[in-house]
């Protein structure tokens, strides 16, 4: 049985679980989130907790009890605190600022680049240079989060670059010049 899936979620208070046929929704006080089970695992919600099994022992309902778990987890912990990711602008020029939804950036390229903020997610730059987001599903946020990044990702040798906030690069030495 999957290590992780047959692990019970305990449900703290303030939070609310319901199966219904095969969707799982979870409200809390930050929101609603639900996800769908996929076909062969159920749910069952006991005094407090909620527990997955799973029908058959295949490998892709072993993969599904775990993902489906780990999910349900993540909701619950989402609706009840929220997800935070922090990224930072490192280079000379280089800055972030909220336009409406929309995150724009100038990271040395011959145009400013511009990303969409998806629905549920809230975007805070601070001093140009560091960028907030948070939201209730953490998925969304962390995916936000590597879209960021991707537009400009961390150099070794400039240490230029948008990197995590406490992500440690180290710095590489250059090329050796001629003798």
């Amino acid at each position: 049985m999957s290590r992780i899936g047959r692990k019970p979620i305990s449900i703290p208070s303030g939070v609310e679980v319901k199966v219904d046929n095969a969707k799982v929704t979870v409200k809390g006080p930050l929101g609603e989130l639900s996800w769908k089970l996929y076909p062969g695992i159920q749910a069952e919600i006991g005094s407090g907790t909620v527990s997955l099994t799973r029908e058959t022992d295949t490998a892709k309902l072993r993969a599904m009890h775990g993902l489906t778990r780990a999910e349900i987890a993540n909701q619950i912990v989402g609706v009840k605190e929220g997800y935070q990711r922090s990224l930072e602008v490192m280079g000379v020029g280089y800055r972030a600022q909220v336009q409406g939804d929309a995150l724009s950036f100038t990271l040395g390229y011959a145009h400013p680049v511009s990303l969409q903020v998806p629905q549920g997610v809230e975007a805070l730059v601070d001093k140009q240079t560091l960028i907030s987001l948070k939201g209730i599903d953490k998925r969304v946020v962390s995916q936000l989060a590597a879209q960021i990044r991707e537009l400009k990702i961390p150099d070794v040798y400039k240490h230029k670059g948008i990197k995590y906030v406490g992500e440690v690069l180290r710095k590489k030495a250059g090329k050796a010049g001629k003798k």
